[in-house]
């Protein structure tokens, strides 16, 4: 059976993709409590809870199966990422994934984190 490249990512853990969404931010003079707002945001985890899951190794699948409380508001995040409109990923796991990916590209390229969380103007 071939893995495909959407099973390798259910798979990874987040703590091994947590260090290069920090570095990213970091590398554009932000910090790593600015990426986790927006994992707070999008996820409901606490701070706290964002640790824990880093220290168990949790994978996204799991991460995104047992967050508390996904934000409605993800739905108005659109756009390109990885090759891929956001909204038309069929999949609801890679959907979540590359919501994450999204939000932490906006930080990266400077936008501010009101229009970044979808907050209104």
């Amino acid at each position: 059976m071939q893995t495909t490249v959407d099973d390798r990512i259910r798979r990874m853990t987040v703590a091994g993709v947590y260090p290069f969404y920090v570095a990213k931010a970091e590398r554009k003079g932000l910090t790593q409590a600015e990426v986790n707002e927006i994992i707070r945001w999008l996820t409901g985890y606490s701070d706290d809870q964002i640790k824990a899951h880093l220290a168990a190794q949790t994978t996204f699948e799991g991460f995104f199966d047992q967050a508390p409380a996904l934000n409605p508001n993800r739905y108005l995040i659109t756009g390109v990422i990885c090759g891929h409109r956001v909204e038309e990923i069929d999949d609801p796991l890679m959907r979540e994934i590359r919501h994450l990916d999204k939000l932490i590209d906006e930080l990266a390229r400077g936008k501010a984190m009101g229009k970044i969380l979808r907050r209104p103007a």
